[in-house]
């Protein structure tokens, strides 16, 4: 299960990549628009280089994954690694062809691309590479949504490509592909919010051994239902909102008759753990 698990988030690390590449090389490189972070480092040098853009991003991503493997994980790093190998590869196979001649129009869904493959790679547990894994680091430390972090870190790559290319336009229409990728980004990763779940059951010790698992904290109560004053146990945890499908997951099997109670949190204070 395990393994079969593993596969399929390469899979969709995969899927992620192909939108990312094809929003690249179909909307944002016929423009010269960034898409920022270390990719559109990548592409202002490219666009005033004659290196390739693919092999650029691929160099600039390699001391960011080595720093993240101390820092996130290897499981993240290594779907990371495939995410940017794969993206790679895949800007060398997509053509570079102007899909849309209008800039914006273009700004926009490359943005849509860029952000929906990045966040199929955080739903699975991995990034895009570059600023997804500082951000990463970031929000490990501090609980603000990855999109958000994204676009501030991404400002510094308009900058820079005002100043060197002296066209306000492109940077203009380039902060507005980064800020598209950074809200759907958060839109399919949505680590950041928290929920609450309220488990009435008769089989505690079975779901406590599945839900510990989780590396999430669980809290008994003792309840009796004010009917038929029968005293059941309740667990009370506190997920995130991409962890919540294998939590349910595990509910229904160890206690498919199992009482459950479903709120979203404000806030949380105290020793959760982030991922």
């Amino acid at each position: 299960m395990v393994k079969l698990r593993l596969f399929g988030s390469f899979l969709a690390v995969l899927f992620g990549s192909a939108m990312i590449a094809s929003g690249f090389n179909l909307f944002l490189i016929p423009h010269r628009l960034l898409s920022g972070g270390v990719s559109g480092l990548a592409m202002l040098a490219g666009y005033f280089t004659p290196f390739n853009i693919s092999l650029l991003y691929l160099l600039f991503n390699i001391p960011l994954l080595a720093a993240g493997w101390f820092q996130l994980g290897r499981r993240f790093i290594l779907l990371s690694i495939v995410s940017v190998g794969a993206t790679t590869w895949m800007m060398t196979v997509v053509p570079v062809f102007q899909v849309s001649s209008d800039m914006l129009l273009a700004s926009v869904f490359g943005g849509v691309l860029v952000g929906a493959g990045a966040g199929v790679s955080f739903r699975v547990g991995g990034s895009s590479g570059g600023f997804d894994i500082v951000g990463s680091i970031i929000t490990r430390y501090r609980d603000f949504p990855v999109g958000s972090v994204l676009v501030g870190l991404n400002g510094l790559v308009i900058l820079a490509a005002a100043y060197f290319d002296d066209n306000w336009n492109l940077a203009l229409a380039s902060m507005v592909s980064i800020y598209v990728t950074g809200k759907v980004v958060d839109l399919i990763h949505i680590s950041h919010i928290k929920v609450t779940v309220y488990i009435i059951t008769n089989r505690t010790d079975e779901l406590l051994q599945q839900l510990l698992g989780l590396q999430r904290g669980v809290t008994k109560f003792k309840t009796e239902g004010a009917y038929s004053h029968v005293e059941r146990d309740m667990l009370m945890t506190v997920t995130t909102r991409y962890e919540l499908a294998e939590l349910k997951r595990i509910i229904k099997t160890s206690d498919p008759q199992a009482f459950v109670n479903i709120v979203e949190t404000v806030g949380v204070m105290g020793s959760f753990r982030k991922r």
